[in-house]
């Protein structure tokens, strides 16, 4: 994984969703990923500190969260990417948990209608799985599509914000 800024942690955090693999910089959580998910970085140079505060913080929060008690995450972020990239995930965080946008409508509000393929490169490019909720994006006429997690993730991931229910354990 090629980063501006170095990592200084990383940690392996239990979901009810499978395994995930956290990293942060000094800045804040860099990166969240399933195991599997497209775009996984693979084997990081960074020391397994599960103690780390930007970790430790994304733990706590994950747990709130799988129990229906977090709907929004409070966490100091730093994922590297272009600053088109950057853009689009900032437009994702503006997503309320429980509703959904298109691939479509983000483009339109960046001003860049006709750049929905690169929108959702963007959407599949973003390192931070659950925290900057790629998971809320529908395909135009309200279809799940692509998620990089997998498609049985993003609908456990929406009916969780949807019902407030806990999800279940997927199968591995």
């Amino acid at each position: 994984m090629n980063r501006a800024t170095p990592l200084v942690a990383q940690a392996r955090l239990d979901s009810p969703l499978g395994p995930l693999l956290a990293a942060a910089t000094a800045q804040g959580l860099a990166g969240l990923w399933f195991d599997g998910q497209r775009h996984h970085p693979g084997e990081l140079i960074a020391p397994l500190r599960p103690d780390d505060p930007h970790i430790a913080a994304t733990r706590q929060q994950l747990a709130d969260y799988w129990r229906g008690r977090r709907r929004a995450f409070d966490l100091t972020l730093d994922p590297q990417g272009t600053p088109f990239q950057q853009s689009v995930w900032r437009m994702l965080c503006g997503i309320a948990c429980g509703a959904t946008t298109s691939y479509g409508a983000i483009a339109r509000a960046l001003a860049r209608p006709q750049a929905m393929r690169a929108v959702g490169a963007a959407v599949g490019r973003n390192p931070l799985s659950i925290v900057v909720p790629c998971h809320r994006v529908l395909g135009q006429d309200g279809s799940l599509t692509g998620y990089a997690g997998g498609l049985d993730r993003k609908t456990a991931l929406l009916a969780l914000e949807r019902e407030g229910q806990p999800p279940a354990a997927l199968a591995a």
